[in-house]
């Protein structure tokens, strides 16, 4: 293309009316005096958008815009500048077409950078203009990520493959820069990579002719590199030494756990390893320290639900069970209860297996079954230790379950999860493990039911027609022959949520309190009458009801809304 021409900036804007004279002007006098630059210093005035000069240079110089937010830089083409060069110009090659390079530039009127990607680059390239700050995010995805991760895997790999390899060395044991030693390098960019995306959990896993590694966002796995199996030894033995597990055994499941700190804040891992056919399987757990402790007002509750939660906690005894499946966030909300009632005043023991997040001023206990320390067991000797408020991990078996309402009818606010899909079946899913119908009728306050749902990233949600099959489930549950769609929204991904079209997840909840009727109907031990009491008490405000105002506000999409609804048939 022709070698683009240079703009001043400031008359651009002036002559495009995106400012006024008497604004440049300050905004000259400001750059004058604090040296920084003009575009830079009109941006903090709040006067334009990055978006809108990118798009007046592009205007002026005949330039196509480009919205880096919508589009995937995929690293093999973004290197073909190197990333020295490509932020000091402040350029990126974006994608390639019949041998044409396209290259974003943030400042298309730079002459002197034109020329030196011209000399760089080496073959035969176009210009767009983007704006500054998504190219930089560009950046940290394309140069960093999966290339930096798959970049150590390829040296480790390298450094396995001589013929003599000091396990020491390679652990390092014996390296006085133990940092410098490339499993570790691989480890630290995999961990940093895993914060950066939003992971959940990262999962090493041995194929045939690949190390797989993947990472959970948002409840959904996504493969981040495929390597050379013959690291994933060395990987796993790492991870087995920083757990403090035995390295030498690799026929039986362990599970251990240790902290890492990052340059982005410090990490507790959680990690599991099993045997499979082609190595040990490692999924580690990631829990953010960083976040601070968890809190009720942090986990945006709706109010309805945020009251009844503050009603039941704050008796002086009583059981509240959070239910749901693996992965709803029932932990979650059990600590942001726990921070709130944690005081001087109050003596608070938790038995838990694991114990996930260390809370200061609260005694948690780790349950281990092989050395029969059970939680009925541990449960037993809390209540000889004159405490105020139990949190009970799971309620696993009748045994834990009526120590717990015991408890619960002595004095103590207990806490605790149970798997059951919703609330209204949570009373019937205690009488049927064996809990005498008074004990629950007696010692159970609320029952709180969650599901988890991704939130759409509102940067590229579009509006969504629904399908007939998702039509259909929008009538029937909302009851209506043509409910109103007109906010059903979808996100296909952009780069401000790693193009996976979310944002972070959301509860959807219900609950059950334990009025008269139903105290009343539990006592008649007949199921069916304590079912049909809880739905009426609840009517209207389900968790399949709750998805369902998500989806037609535009918040969550249809699928998972429906999701939701099918967790509960």
């Amino acid at each position: 293309m022709a070698r683009p021409e240079r703009v001043r900036l400031g008359d651009l804007l002036v002559q495009q009316a995106l400012v006024t004279a008497e604004q440049l002007n300050e905004a000259l006098s400001d750059q004058r005096s604090s040296g920084r630059k003009l575009g830079r210093v009109i941006i903090d005035n709040g006067w334009v958008t990055e978006e809108q000069i990118a798009q007046a240079l592009g205007k002026q110089l005949r330039i196509p815009f480009v919205d880096l937010a919508r589009r995937t830089v995929r690293p093999e083409i973004a290197r073909l500048l190197p990333e020295v060069q490509a932020r000091r110009l402040r350029a990126l090659p974006l994608q390639e077409s019949g041998g044409v390079v396209m290259v974003g530039m943030a400042d298309p009127s730079d002459i002197n950078a034109y020329d030196e990607l011209t000399r760089l680059i080496k073959r035969e390239f176009d210009l767009v203009v983007v704006a500054e700050t998504p190219l930089l995010a560009a950046m940290d995805a394309a140069y960093q990520g999966a290339g930096e991760i798959a970049g150590l895997a390829k040296q480790l790999g390298s450094e396995l493959a001589s013929v003599e390899v000091d396990l020491g060395d390679l652990l390092g044991l014996n390296a006085t820069g133990a940092e410098d030693a490339p499993v570790v390098r691989l480890l630290l960019s995999m961990f940093e990579e895993a914060l950066r995306v939003r992971a959940s959990d990262i999962h090493i896993e041995p194929q045939e002719k690949s190390l797989r590694i993947r990472y959970r966002i948002d409840g959904v796995l996504h493969v981040q590199t495929e390597s050379d199996p013959k690291i994933a030894g060395a990987v796993a033995l790492r991870l087995k030494l920083m757990s403090g597990l035995d390295i030498s055994e690799r026929r039986l499941p362990q599970d251990g756990r240790f902290a890492v700190k990052l340059k982005s804040g410090a990490v507790d891992v959680r990690l599991s390893t099993m045997p499979t056919q082609y190595g040990e399987s490692v999924v580690m757990r990631l829990l953010s320290q960083s976040g601070g402790l968890l809190s009720l007002p942090a986990l945006n509750l709706p109010p309805h639900v945020a009251q009844a939660i503050h009603r039941a906690i704050h008796k002086p005894s009583g059981m509240v069970l959070v239910t749901g499946p693996t992965g709803s966030g029932k932990t979650t909300t059990l600590y942001a209860a726990l921070n709130e009632l944690n005081s001087t005043g109050r003596k608070i023991i938790t038995v838990e297996d694991p114990v996930e997040y260390r809370l200061p001023g609260i005694n948690q206990v780790q349950v281990m079954e092989k050395i029969d320390l059970s939680f009925g067991r541990v449960l037993r000797a809390a209540l000889r230790q004159d405490p105020d408020i139990i949190l009970v991990g799971e309620m696993r078996d009748l045994e834990t379950a009526e120590i717990g309402l015991r408890a619960a009818m002595t004095g103590h606010m207990v806490l605790s999860t149970l798997h059951t899909n919703d609330a209204a079946s949570t009373p019937v899913r205690l009488i049927d493990m064996g809990v005498p119908h008074f004990m629950v009728a007696t010692s159970l306050q609320l029952v709180l039911a969650q599901r988890l749902v991704r939130v759409l990233c509102p940067h590229c949600a579009t509006p969504y027609r629904p399908d007939a099959h998702e039509m259909a489930w929008l009538r029937a549950l909302s009851g209506e022959a043509e409910p109103d769609i007109s906010g059903l929204r979808h996100s296909p991904g952009c780069a401000k949520c790693n193009h996976t079209g979310h944002t972070g997840r959301m509860g959807v909840y219900e609950f059950l309190e334990m009025d008269r009727d139903m105290i009343q109907a539990i006592n008649q031990e007949d199921p069916n009458l304590v079912a049909d009491v809880a739905r009426a008490q609840m009517q209207g405000r389900t968790l399949a009801k709750e998805a369902l105002a998500l989806a037609l506000a535009g918040r969550a999409s249809v699928a998972d809304a429906m999701s939701v609804s099918s967790q509960m048939d």
